[in-house]
This record gives structure tokens, C-alpha cells and sequence, in this order.
């Protein structure tokens, strides 16, 4: 390449960058597995800790030059051990999937069975089958049974269960492991309801908080490792507002074999500047996580009405739509969730498309599901309250049942996100939530 393109692509890819930016700053962002960071947060991201290795545990480095790296990791662990009331944590995986890889690692082998929602009932493909390309059954070869689902009260449905697992000890099949937790999640999963049969037959129980971490940590949610979980996974980058890695909590008799698969099974460096860039999401969480989770929720539950008062389909409603940050809406009536998404990016409102209980079995697949998925953790983050998100149904609606003009309508929602610019929930907030940090 010669060397003025190769100079037009550097300046190409910095341009991108901060349109990319604007854009999400005149938008309204809706992704339930997104967030914005801190500008702390964002700090820590462009620190010297990003260039370094760390190989190892606080004390036991492979690699020099880790004296304040560790200072920095001992606290993370320390405030990810505050935040969740959990007696081990392990904060270097560099993802929610490592996280869990990490637990399969360090608690199953190939071949065992594990019990774990399907993804059209809210399951991740982490949990997945290997057919399917799932961690769970490709990476790791795992065997997956699903739990029954119970698609009016949105959740597992607590007496099927009981009775599977007894079949499959019949067939010789028992699971080794119970997973819980997943991506499409309004309502707390049953593990206090389940826990103690599990128990009873030696099963380890996990619990993926990647989604509702930060509504766990606020208290507003469920409790999962004193309602009978063995160990809790999670991203650290959705409710949770850290930066995009990973966590593994459990107790002290889980600590050995945990370490051991995340280091050296699993990773190498654990980016390092997102370890401290973790620490201090903790520390946000601790000081202001209560009232976020809070407002998460009145969030949720806000737009999940003002969607059900302008004609859509909203799931859950037997429940009140939502116990969570997500509200999940039913589209076909007017197109499919695929071609929805669409739509509404092209009026700057971020959706994502979304398996809905029913799918599969009438031939709808993830590019053209029958629903979307909304998630208010990152609106609730800059600021917006109930009123807002009365607002943002209108303009849905406007788009998907009154197919109007979506390049029109993203003029209004730049008005509409002017003065919501900033991060709140955080010690400082400086910077603007898409402010564009040039160092060049």
C-alpha cells in the first residue's frame, strides 16, 4: 500500500471513531447488554497498566514491574468482595464468557451434563449446545439439557425442572452442573426455589449475573449466593457500569480450582487496565448502586407500560412486564424484530432484535425473530427518569406502528438528547458521556 493511502486509512479509522461518537451522542441507546463508563472508568482505559503483563496471582507475578499493578488488583478484589458480600473473587477474566469457561474449567469435564436455559427462553450461547456453536458444548464439551420454561411467567418453571433432573438421573444423565442467569432476563430465576434439590444431588450451582449484575449489587434484584448459588458469574459492563471484562465470585473452597482455570487455563495478560478500570466501577457501585438499580427499574417498568399503552405486545405482563432493566416486546404484528432494529437505527433509536419464546418451533430464526429487546441501563445512566421513557415510546411507536419517516424523527431525538449528556452515578463527571478524548 502506498504510503498517502496508508496514511488515508489511519486518518479514515480516527475519523470513524469520533463519528461513531456523535452519533451515540445524538442517539438513544437501548442495547440492555450496553453502558456508558465513567470517565474514571475511562481514565483507568488509557493508563500504562493496558501495555503491561501480569501473569499470575498479587504476589506471585511471573513478570516484574508489578508493584503497583498489584496494589491495584488486591483492592479490585477487595471491593468486588464488598460489593457481593462474597468471600473469593477473581477479577481477571477478560470477559463474561471467560467467566464462565472458568467455572465449567474448574467444576465439570467433557462429557458432563450440564442444565441451562435455551437461548429462546433467555438463555446465553455461553450456556449454549455445541450445535448450536455454544462456549458450553464447543469450547468446552459440555452436554446441554434445557430447563422447561414457563413462557407466561417469563422464568424456569420450578416443578418441570425438579421432575427432568429425576429423569435424566434415570437415564443416567444427571448434571453435574445447574446454570442460571442469561440475556433476555425480566424476572429473578428460581434458585432459592431449586437450590436445596439441586444440592441433593451434588449439583454445582452457577449463576450468570452478566445482565443484572448492577441491579445485584444495588440490592433490587435477587441474591443469588445467599439463595443457594455456589458461584456467580458476570460481565461487568451492562447494569453493572464498568468497563467490558469479566468476574468470577464464589467461596473459599472454590478459589483454588477457579485461579487455576483463569490463570494459566484461560489467560494470559488480563488486560490489566481494565482490571483497574473494574476497581473503580466497584467503588461507583458501592457509593451510588442502590438508587441506580433503583431507577434502572422504574425505568424498565415506565417504558415497559407507556410500550403497552401505545398498542405493543410486551412480554411478562402477568408479572408487571419486568422485574429487571429489560423489557422485551413482541413485533410481529407489525414486521419482525429483524426488520424492526432496522428501522429504528435509521431514527437513531439502538434496539436489538430478539428471540421470543415461540420462535423456533414456528421456523423464525435470529436474524428475523419475533422480537426486540430494550434495555434502559445506559438512558438511566445520563440522567433520564419515567417522563423520558414515555417519550421514547411514542417515538417507537411512531416508527414501528405508524411507519413514519425514521430520517425525520432522528431530528427529534437529537433535540430530545441534548440535555442528556453527561454520566451521573459516579464520584466525577467531567467529561461528557461521548466526548471525544483526542490525544493526537
Amino acid at each position: 500500500m502506498a504510503k498517502s493511502a496508508t496514511k488515508a486509512s489511519y486518518k479514515k479509522i480516527l475519523s470513524d471513531l469520533q463519528e461513531h461518537n456523535k452519533w451515540f451522542e445524538n442517539s438513544i441507546p437501548l442495547i440492555a447488554s450496553e453502558n456508558v463508563p465513567s470517565p474514571a472508568v475511562k481514565e483507568a482505559l488509557l493508563s500504562d497498566f493496558g501495555n503491561r503483563y501480569a501473569e499470575g496471582w498479587p504476589g506471585e507475578r511471573v513478570y516484574a514491574g508489578c508493584v503497583y499493578i498489584d496494589k491495584v488488583e488486591i483492592e479490585c478484589m477487595n471491593l468486588a468482595k464488598k460489593l457481593y458480600k462474597a468471600k473469593f473473587a477473581d477479577v481477571r477474566p477478560i470477559s463474561g464468557v471467560v467467566a464462565n469457561l472458568a467455572v465449567y474449567s474448574a467444576f465439570t469435564n467433557p462429557g458432563d451434563v450440564m442444565i441451562a436455559p435455551s437461548i429462546p427462553a433467555g438463555g446465553h450461547i455461553s450456556h449454549g449446545k455445541k450445535e448450536h456453536s455454544g462456549t458450553a458444548g464447543l469450547v468446552h464439551g459440555l452436554d446441554i439439557e434445557f430447563y422447561p420454561f414457563d413462557a407466561d411467567e417469563m422464568t424456569i418453571d420450578v416443578d418441570k425442572t425438579k421432575a427432568k433432573v429425576e429423569e435424566l438421573k434415570a437415564a443416567n444423565r444427571l448434571p453435574k452442573m445447574a446454570m442460571f442467569g442469561g440475556s433476555l432476563f425480566l424476572f429473578p430465576h428460581p434458585v432459592k426455589e431449586l437450590s436445596d434439590f439441586l444440592k441433593g444431588y451434588n449439583i454445582h450451582i452457577n449463576y450468570d449475573a452478566a445482565h443484572v449484575a448492577g441491579l445485584i449489587a444495588g440490592g433490587q434484584f435477587q441474591d443469588p449466593l445467599r439463595e443457594g448459588a455456589d458461584t456467580m458469574t458476570m460481565s461487568t459492563h451492562k447494569t453493572l457500569f464498568g468497563p467490558q471484562g469479566g468476574l468470577v465470585l464464589g467461596r473459599e473452597e472454590h478459589a483454588e480450582p477457579i485461579k487455576k482455570a483463569t490463570f494459566p487455563g484461560l489467560t494470559s495478560s488480563h488486560h490489566i487496565h481494565h482490571m483497574a478500570a473494574k476497581a473503580i466501577a466497584f467503588a461507583e457501585a458501592l457509593e451510588f448502586g442502590k438508587q441506580y438499580a433503583k431507577d434502572v427499574i422504574k425505568n424498565a417498568k415506565a417504558l415497559a407500560d407507556a410500550l403497552s399503552d401505545a398498542g405493543f405486545k410486551v412480554l411478562g405482563e402477568k408479572r408487571g412486564y419486568t422485574k429487571s432493566h429489560q423489557i422485551a416486546v413482541n413485533v410481529l404484528d407489525y414486521s419482525d424484530g429483524g426488520k424492526v432494529e432496522a428501522d429504528l437505527e435509521k431514527a437513531n433509536i439502538i434496539v436489538n432484535r430478539q428471540l421470543i419464546p415461540g420462535d423456533i418451533k414456528a421456523g423464525r430464526n435470529y436474524f428475523h425473530p419475533g422480537g426486540i429487546r430494550l434495555g434502559v441501563s445506559e438512558l438511566t445512566r445520563l440522567g433520564m427518569k419515567s417522563a423520558e421513557m414515555k417519550e421514547i415510546a411514542g417515538y417507537i411507536k411512531n416508527i414501528v406502528i405508524e411507519k413514519k419517516d425514521p430520517k425525520k424523527l432522528a431530528a427529534k431525538v437529537k433535540s430530545f438528547r441534548k440535555d442528556y449528556q453527561k454520566v451521573h452515578y459516579c464520584f466525577d463527571n467531567k467529561l461528557g458521556a461521548y466526548e471525544y478524548v483526542k490525544l493526537r
